[in-house]
């Protein structure tokens, strides 16, 4: 069973992979508007990864007892400044994510909650290797510096994955 505090900042975990996968989409169509079709469909298949993680979540506080609360998620930007700045934030926003998790590991760790402890660290592995995914794209951008997009935007599937 869970405690109100860990049902609550579960449900809250719900909107923040909710909100992922809808940024990600939305970088996915402006990538593909601007005629970055690897880059978007990076992002596209980013984007449903977030959306089974979401419902990771919600089947999880469903099954422990609780009640998944299925929220509004606030629009993500529409325009981006390049793919450079797309991708660090990319990185940025996992960032965000990791910390959210260890938050939710340190309140398993308090409420002595080791059902849930046992379960997000799935979770945290995976934010390792989405951070270190991200960070090989990046790596590569800057090697490439304004040259060779189009190289890039034709090879970045075959990074999907880069650091995992």
């Amino acid at each position: 069973m869970l405690t109100k505090k860990i049902e609550l900042i579960l449900n809250e975990q719900i909107a923040k992979e909710g909100y992922s996968s809808n940024l990600y989409l939305a970088m996915a169509s402006w990538a593909e508007t601007e005629g970055y079709a690897g880059v978007a469909q990076w992002l596209y298949a980013q984007s449903a990864e977030e959306l089974m993680h979401m419902m990771k979540f919600i089947h999880f506080i469903n099954e422990r007892g609780g009640k998944a609360i299925i929220p509004a998620f606030d629009q993500p930007p529409t325009k981006f400044e390049g793919i450079k700045k797309l991708f660090d934030q990319v990185l940025e926003h996992e960032r965000f994510i990791s910390a959210s998790i260890n938050a939710i590991v340190a309140h398993s760790i308090k409420e002595n909650d080791f059902a849930t402890h046992n379960w997000i660290q799935w979770f945290v592995t995976e934010q390792v290797e989405e951070e270190a995914s991200v960070q090989a794209i990046i790596d590569k951008l800057k090697l490439l510096g304004d040259s060779n997009v189009y190289m890039f935007d034709r090879d970045i599937m075959s990074l999907r994955g880069a650091g995992k």
